[in-house]
């Protein structure tokens, strides 16, 4: 009978292997390098690039009725904030326009509730934003001068108008876009109608819930200078838009390119700093988007 031959077995040893010290464990990058990684120098240089782009084509035209250069723009707006005018029409126009933004968010919120918890709340919102989202919320202006007259009533309107139709719609799209393993869960734990929607839909929506209110912001900061430029003033007391009006028919060119650049420099500071840091502390820090 054939006896099985087993393998040898290897003695065990530990091998003392010297320190890896020939590359370094991390690689110091260039400072030109290190630098250009940073978005606030990049998006530094697109703003510098185009302030010397409306410098020499001001000088170019050599006419500071028709573009005043952006150094004279600069001095204009440093006197507006120098004499609290500029800032108190912005002050102005930030009351109104929180008024109408964060009435048009709860409008919207309580709508798209009814939405995904309803049939008829369905085809309520399909209807409604079928019929308004294409009408230009300025065109709503002469009615509501009609109906709340010379006064802010009017401007959180159309605010309100701007506001709630696309912030329904991308909030209603992120509700559809829930995974139905959420949804289940949410089922398994009881939930129905709005904490379903507070502890289920809204975290995982986050995105498309931010996009609609950075959306929202655009189409409302854009509406409230235009209506401000359409009837200016209530009681004598008028906003960032007015502000714009008012210099222009009197000439004062830049002053009105000073108020231009306040309305972007607004818009600037609540995308990078506000919204920003929204995103950052929620859906960028919970790895739902890149």
């Amino acid at each position: 009978m054939n006896q099985r031959v087993l393998p040898p077995i290897r003695p065990e040893y530990d091998r003392v292997l010297a320190p890896f010290v020939d590359v370094p464990v991390e690689r110091i990058l260039p400072l030109s390098t290190r630098l250009w990684q940073q978005g606030w120098l990049r998006k530094g240089l697109i703003l510098a690039a185009l302030a010397l782009l409306w410098e020499g084509l001001a000088r170019w035209t050599d006419n500071d009725l028709l573009l005043p250069g952006f150094l004279a723009t600069l001095s204009a707006l440093a006197e507006g904030l120098a004499n609290s005018e500029l800032l108190d029409r912005v002050r102005i126009s930030l009351v109104v326009l929180g008024q109408g933004y964060l009435s048009g968010i709860v409008l919207a919120f309580l709508l798209t509730t009814l939405a995904v918890s309803t049939q008829f709340g369905r085809d309520l919102l399909s209807t409604l934003t079928a019929m308004f989202n294409p009408l230009p919320a300025i065109a709503l202006l002469p009615l509501a001068l009609l109906w709340f007259g010379l006064g802010s009533g009017s401007l959180v309107f159309v605010l309100i108008h701007s506001v709630l139709w696309p912030m329904a719609l991308n909030t209603y799209a992120g509700f559809q876009g829930v995974p139905d393993t959420l949804r289940m869960a949410g089922r398994n734990y009881g939930l129905k109608g709005l904490p379903y929607v507070q502890q289920i839909l809204i975290p995982a929506a986050l995105p498309a819930i931010l996009s609609g209110l950075k959306i929202g912001w655009a189409f409302a900061w854009r509406t409230l200078i235009a209506a401000e430029l359409v009837f200016g003033a209530a009681s004598g007391k008028g906003g960032l838009g007015w502000y714009i009006f008012q210099n222009r028919n009197e000439l004062y060119t830049d002053r009105v390119f000073a108020g231009l650049l306040m309305v972007i420099a607004i818009g600037l500071v609540v995308e990078t700093v506000v919204f920003a840091s929204i995103e950052r502390v929620t859906v960028r820090r919970w790895g739902m988007v890149r």
